[in-house]
């Protein structure tokens, strides 16, 4: 079995619409589907609890599917009826950030501020010998929600290493005319 690559990340939000929108806004996200809205009977009890990994008790009460260009989808779940932590540092155990590659940092950076994110510093030069090098650099921010979130840029490339076994994968450039 060969895996083919990231399908899909899920988050955690606590309010599907202010997500959507700041996804939208910062990102470019686009609406693939919603799979359960507040409309639908939610999922909950012993089996989704079993099948989901959930306390006892919680409810997944609004699951959207986002498209996010040439890349894994995110997938966002807003829970009922469960106490909820605060979002992970990148110090914590499991998932813990999500890094989004950009070809304008100044501008990511300035979307993903006005959709309400907020950076932890200004944007730094990636260092070291692999992936230091001309224009490339990252900054990690915080959605409204808290969860982290790197902006990374790599536009010199990376100096792998002889022994590397397979490189990075990396969005291709779109470079389609945007008035066409």
């Amino acid at each position: 079995m060969i895996t083919r690559g990231i399908d899909h990340i899920g988050i955690t939000v606590p309010d599907m619409e202010q997500a959507t929108l700041f996804l939208q806004q910062a990102f470019g996200a686009q609406l693939v589907y919603d799979h359960i809205t507040p409309n639908d009977p939610p999922q909950e009890g012993p089996e989704a609890e079993r099948k989901l990994g959930l306390r006892s008790g919680a409810k997944v009460i609004h699951i959207r599917m986002l498209s996010l260009g040439e890349s894994a989808s995110i997938e966002l779940f807003q829970y009922a009826n469960t106490a909820q932590s605060e979002p992970v540092r990148a110090s914590d155990y499991g998932l813990q950030h999500m890094a989004l590659y950009v070809d304008d940092m100044q501008e990511a950076t300035r979307h993903f501020k006005e959709a309400g994110g907020v950076l932890l510093t200004d944007p730094g030069a990636l260092s070291g010998h692999i992936e230091g090098g001309e224009g490339n650099q990252f900054v990690y921010g915080r959605a409204p929600w808290g969860m982290l979130i790197e902006l990374i840029s790599y536009p010199a490339g990376i100096q792998y290493p002889n022994h590397s076994e397979a490189k990075r994968w990396t969005p291709q450039k779109n470079n389609k005319d945007k008035t066409g």
